[in-house]
């Protein structure tokens, strides 16, 4: 279906099951049902309202917003109003918001009503002609069927007391009242090779990049992971990685509608709500970071919940480590979902290049390729490619492949390279075409000549029986050259119990002595994007 020449964009699919079953649930906003026919009349009232403030054929547009169900209208509006979806992170402060909308140019922003204050630091310094307001109480059941964030709970009180609950970020229009109506969404004619996405990068390794994804993009990774992964139009999804970040952009957005299924979607994550929501909607796929299921299972009266619904859970390895053994403790809570390791992608390739077959998983591995991707393992140096087995620089060619770095020319050109996307990760291929990703070239460690991944180093810290999460880094050292420093958090109740010494000897057992932390430094939390990547780059400020 990927590579059909009579493939349309995604939001023509989103047609398609709009006329076949308008009534279909295609979003559940804690017991609040967004049918299909909903979401295509709500989508196609504001690309209208898109289109008389001027939005176009590749024109940028800016969400600022968490998970909600505004934020599956607004992206399929922008596109069926030929413009292209620009997810700014939530979490972003004023310097890295106004980054992004300088890089863009944007005239328009969709942004939530709590982030409004961010939005008129930078408005008059930006491009920006037009602000849309989201609320996110406002489409909250009455009764809700599961337990609703307290801070949304908060805004709905505040509201109903007529509060402010925001700076005034200048003129700004009411999202919701631009949805409404019968607004005929203009006619564009939307190819497969027009762009559709800017996502950023997570900037781990320098400033943000935009990475330009065409509607091609978008259309074969969301139809290769959705068949790999065999979701249909009779399950029910659960959706709660950040729908502004390319993963759960993917799994919340893209699939759901592909599919014809259901989306349940939460603000944030919350392990009793994720749970409440599994056992009271039967939702029987889940995509997940490996935090998340480790959460739930920490719930005291998690087996009351009854997850026999769900039948399959990939997993992201965000933090800490998914592996086999906490995927058997899951399937004790969820005695019919199988788990594993998820896959291996890029922003830069609409994501999932890898995808972990459901009845063949390899753990320690993550995945094969998907069907119409080639993935070769190169001689950083050379080009030349390495033998099975041995690690080198991953490169990527297919239909997933972005089209560029928006404004960046240089940076585009040192990617894309004879057809193939460098990648600048690390990592080797096996006998049966497993791809093991070790880590990234930049982040690299050489230890008297040896090379350190921090990736690795971190897995196997995060064994220690203390350790609840570990960040690698090199640090200068006259002798060897770099030598390998650990920041790590300790599990709940085991500060005291171990000290810094302790993990370095274990460490030095437990590896080989040149990838063994010298230094152990105990800190709370580690740095991280909003999507859960860990940002090594600033564990030095630590």
């Amino acid at each position: 279906m990927a590579t059909n020449e009579r493939a349309k964009p995604l939001h023509e699919v989103l047609r398609e099951h709009a006329r076949r079953r308008p009534g279909h649930p295609a979003c559940i906003w804690y017991g609040a049902s967004l049918s299909y026919g909903d979401l295509d009349r709500a989508s196609d009232a504001f690309a209208a309202r898109l289109a008389q403030l001027g939005i176009g054929r590749g024109d940028p547009v800016a969400l600022y917003l968490q998970n909600c169900p505004q934020y599956l209208i607004a992206h399929y509006a922008i596109q069926k109003a030929g413009g292209v979806v620009c997810p700014c992170g939530p979490l972003s402060r004023e310097h890295e918001l106004q980054y992004q909308l300088d890089d863009l140019k944007a005239r328009v922003l969709v942004a939530a009503a709590p982030l409004l204050d961010v939005v008129a630091a930078v408005r008059a310094r930006t491009a920006l002609e037009h602000v849309f307001v989201v609320h996110y109480d406002d489409l909250l059941p009455q009764t809700p069927s599961i337990e609703v964030p307290e801070e949304l709970r908060a805004m709905r009180r505040l509201r109903r007391e007529g509060a402010a609950t925001t700076a005034e970020a200048g003129e700004v229009e009411d999202f919701l009242a631009a949805t409404r109506g019968d607004g005929v969404a203009p006619h564009v004619d939307v190819g497969l090779d027009d762009l559709a996405l800017i996502t950023y990068t997570s900037g781990t390794t320098g400033l943000p990049k935009g990475a330009m994804l065409t509607h091609g993009n978008a259309r074969y990774k969301t139809a290769v992971s959705s068949d790999g992964y065999r979701v249909t139009q009779d399950d029910v999804l659960l959706a709660v990685a950040p729908l502004y970040h390319i993963a759960g952009m993917l799994t919340g957005v893209d699939i759901p509608v592909y599919a014809g299924a259901t989306a349940v979607l939460l603000y944030r994550f919350d392990a009793r709500a994720a749970m409440e929501a599994i056992e009271t909607h039967r939702v029987s796929w889940w995509y997940s970071i490996a935090p998340m299921n480790v959460a739930a299972m920490q719930l005291p009266d998690v087996q009351q919940f009854d997850l026999s619904s769900l039948r399959l859970n990939p997993v992201t390895s965000f933090g800490i480590t998914f592996t086999e053994t906490i995927a058997r403790r899951w399937r004790t809570y969820a005695p019919n979902c199988v788990s594993f390791e998820a896959a291996y992608g890029l922003s830069e390739t609409h994501t999932m290049d890898t995808y972990m077959p459901a009845d063949a998983i390899r753990w320690g591995t993550h995945g094969r390729p998907v069907p119409g991707n080639e993935i070769r393992v190169a001689d950083p140096a050379t080009g030349a490619a390495r033998p099975i087995g041995e690690s080198g620089e991953i490169l990527i060619r297919g239909p997933g492949v972005f089209r560029g770095y928006w404004n960046r020319p240089d940076a585009t050109a040192h990617a894309l390279r004879d057809g193939w996307l460098h990648t600048g990760d690390v990592g080797h291929l096996d006998d049966d075409g497993y791809l093991t990703f070790e880590g990234r070239f930049k982040e690299m460690i050489k230890v008297s000549g040896y090379s350190v991944f921090p990736e690795e180093v971190e897995s196997i810290l995060a064994r220690h029986p203390a350790v609840a999460q570990a960040g690698v880094i090199g640090m200068p050292d006259p002798q060897k050259g770099e030598i390998p420093k650990a920041f790590v958090v300790l599990k709940a109740g085991a500060a005291g119990t171990v000290s810094a010494s302790d993990i370095v000897q274990w460490a030095r057992e437990n590896m080989a002595v040149y990838k063994a932390p010298r230094e152990v430094v105990f800190c709370e939390s580690l740095p991280a994007t909003g999507s859960g990547k860990m940002l090594r780059r600033l564990l030095k400020d630590l």
